[in-house]
């Protein structure tokens, strides 16, 4: 008995041996963990085998292929973009630089409504071009309802409704996040409720969310948000209100009470939460300052309003109110020009400099003169300075928050976009954590990792733990800050020193190495048909 009771011993011991000089793929040594949890930091190792963490703690005795020294960085989960347009621009610069430069291993394209379909041949799009960072996508009700109905003023049909709701259930068994709307912009502004609610209810049933572009983000602030909730509830379908912000400076201070009514949606049973971009400026299309019943029937129709007596006079009234009261932040000057594929020169000038330019005074009437012309060319993105900074913090802090950038691909030298498309991470990081205390690090960390990969149905990946994907960040806590301004947009950001995808590694010494090992994300309803 005591025989074997040795044996037994010598088994174990041995076997810890073993154990401390185990061998890895690569190992990240000494660096401070937060783990993506929201749970305080810790110092530990991190040991890679292929695509997944595999240990997690001291392993100095350990050897490896590739040794990263971590000391004095912080080592996280790789962000999660849960809002991006990045497919503009993937097909360009498939390394993605500006997004992995900031720590994001993966993105989510779809979002306001507009997607590609089908997904299933998207997605091998993707895979043919080979991408570094991960790649999941919405099915978008606008792109939905487009095929269907087009751009009309109008309920579908019995008839229509079925056949939206097959091309929500394809893209969710093709492997569909959920849906987006993007009631905001045509055609989404022409859906009703109901309609909405209907399609929702579909993506539901195969594990999906609601992500939401809202109607309106200036008065009808609270309308909007009233609406998402009521979807979410009737629908059955867990609720993200993106890029959630404040537009027009009568309306600062209104997310006091969208906050007030997402807290009592969540008392009540309702999964409702939050994403975000840390800037007091949006972007989108010029045509954000158009009146939607000016758009319906699509561009050909627009114009011909714009160009009418008998109209042209009401477009122009409500452009000005957009100016003065919504987008415009009340001057014309806080409408830039980010980009114009007709005429680049304009990249970078606001309304009141082109109004100058064409010989006129800089006031919002002549401004909407030059909205048309622009509209008249073939159009434009613009960004637009118009949200509440207090808004912001407010908005940020809040539990149920997470960040997202709601930006392209950097195609690096081209127009004068949002610099959140280069830094909003990084921003999050070096501005509102470590020079203003807004966020705490490990809180940030979270809102960047698991809980956008919880909200997204995602259970592999947003944690530093083992048997998860090795998605992870490596950067200096006290240098991590985005460079791009609204001036000088095109400046990566600084202080990533090392960043993951599966388990390779695609940043090292803050330079991409030219890898491509992203993956598709499929969501919970993929059937691999």
């Amino acid at each position: 008995m005591k025989k074997c009771i040795g044996l037994l011993l010598l088994f174990v011991l041995g076997t810890g041996t073993a154990y401390s000089q185990e061998s890895y793929d690569i190992l990240i040594r000494n660096g401070k963990i937060v783990d993506g949890s929201g749970n305080p930091w810790y110092e530990a190792d991190v040991a890679i085998d292929g695509e997944q963490i595999v240990r997690i703690g001291d392993l100095s005795a350990a050897s490896a292929d590739r040794i990263i020294d971590a000391a004095g960085l912080v080592v996280a989960p790789g962000f999660i973009d849960p809002h991006t347009h990045a497919l503009r621009g993937i097909f360009d610069v498939p390394n993605a630089e500006s997004a992995l430069l900031q720590g994001v291993t993966t993105l989510t394209e779809g979002n306001d409504g507009s997607s590609p379909f089908p997904v299933d041949e998207h997605f091998q799009a993707i895979l043919d071009k080979q991408i570094s960072p991960n790649w999941g996508i919405f099915i978008g009700q606008g792109t939905v309802r487009s095929r269907v109905i087009g751009a009309e003023d109008r309920d579908p049909s019995a008839a229509e409704l079925d056949q939206m709701k097959d091309m929500v259930r394809q893209a969710m068994q093709q492997g569909a996040l959920g849906i987006s709307t993007g009631l905001f912009y045509v055609p989404g502004s022409f859906t009703p409720t109901e309609e909405v609610i209907e399609l929702s209810r579909v993506a539901a049933e195969f594990g999906g969310i609601y992500i939401s572009h809202m109607r309106e983000e200036a008065a009808q602030l609270i309308d909007s948000v009233n609406e998402t909730i009521r979807i979410g509830e009737e629908a059955g379908i867990p609720v993200q209100m993106t890029h959630h912000k404040v537009i027009g400076v009568e309306n600062w201070g209104a997310s006091i009470d969208s906050l007030r009514l997402v807290d009592e949606a969540r008392a009540r049973g309702i999964d409702i939460t939050i994403d975000q971009y840390p800037y007091t400026a949006s972007q989108t299309g010029i045509n954000a300052l158009i009146p939607q019943w000016a758009q319906e029937g699509g561009r050909e129709r627009m114009l011909e309003r714009i160009d009418s007596p008998e109209t042209r006079a009401t477009i122009k009234n409500e452009v000005v109110q957009k100016i003065l009261y919504d987008r415009g932040g009340g001057d014309p000057k806080n409408v830039f020009i980010s980009r114009n594929s007709w005429d680049p020169s304009m990249a970078g000038k606001n309304l009141a400099e082109l109004s100058i330019e064409a010989g006129m005074e800089p006031t919002p009437e002549n401004a909407a003169d030059i909205v048309f012309e622009i509209l008249q060319g073939g159009g434009a993105t613009a960004v637009y300075h118009a949200i509440g900074p207090e808004d912001v913090d407010r908005i940020m802090q809040h539990p149920a928050t997470a960040i997202g950038s709601d930006g392209p691909i950097g195609i690096f030298g081209e127009g004068a976009p949002h610099p959140r498309q280069y830094g909003t991470f990084a921003r999050v990081l070096g501005h509102f954590v470590r020079e203003r205390g807004i966020l705490s690090l490990e809180d940030a960390v979270r809102k960047m990792s698991s809980q956008t990969a919880r909200r997204l149905g995602i259970y592999d990946r947003g944690l530093l733990t083992e048997g998860y994907y090795a998605d992870i960040a490596v950067f200096d806590a006290d240098e991590i800050i985005d460079k791009a301004t609204f001036e000088d947009p095109h400046q990566y950001a600084e202080g990533m020193k090392y960043v993951l995808v599966n388990g390779q590694i695609v940043v090292a010494d803050g330079q991409h190495t030219g890898r491509r090992p992203g993956k598709i994300i499929y969501g919970p309803g993929y059937t691999g048909n």
